[in-house]
């Protein structure tokens, strides 16, 4: 039985150390000493309204499951080598889920956007019902190696953060309309 990596934070030099740890970290977001996952989902955010005006629903489609596939590998590359099973540097998960969000709230305002920012971070923080669920489901126990189930769970989380957020956003757009209308 191996013994797991010592915990590590991460740095500029582990950020550019491998291709998986620059993606699994948001190009650097993951970094923030203050609320590196906001500061992952505003990146997501930035990211995504300047590739949106050459994205079709198919291509968008494309980007966000080779970004999730992709991110599996670099999100548990990273994990294994900081020794955390899911460490707060690691953003990809929310850019991700963001971007899925958007995806589907776009081309709705700003204000639309600002909401649908703040439910997904309130789901991804907070982790009420099913979130908190997604989140434990693929943790692992104490002194098991860093593996594959992780990095899945990393992201897993995440995603249903997301289907939260578009299910309230949904919801909420519904109700407005039948206010209004």
């Amino acid at each position: 039985m191996s013994t797991p990596p010592p915990t590590l934070r991460p740095t500029a030099r582990f950020l550019w150390g491998h291709p998986a740890h620059s993606l699994a970290l948001g190009l650097g977001s993951g970094l923030s000493p203050w609320a590196p996952g906001t500061v992952g989902t505003l990146w997501a955010w930035v990211a995504w309204l300047l590739m949106a005006p050459w994205l079709d629903d198919a291509t968008a489609a494309l980007v966000i499951a080779a970004a999730a596939w992709l991110g599996w590998w670099a999100c548990t590359r990273t994990a294994r080598d900081l020794g955390i099973a899911d460490p707060p540097a690691i953003v990809w998960d929310e850019v991700v889920a963001f971007w899925l969000v958007l995806w589907v709230v776009l081309p709705a305002g700003f204000a639309a956007q600002a909401a649908a920012f703040v439910l997904f971070r309130f789901f991804d923080a907070v982790k009420p019902g099913p979130v908190g669920w997604a989140d434990r489901a693929f943790k692992g126990r104490r002194g098991e190696p860093i593996g594959w189930r992780q990095g899945f769970g990393i992201l897993f989380d995440d995603l249903v953060a997301a289907g939260c957020t578009l299910l309230v956003y949904a919801l909420s757009v519904a109700v407005w309309r039948g206010v209004v209308a």
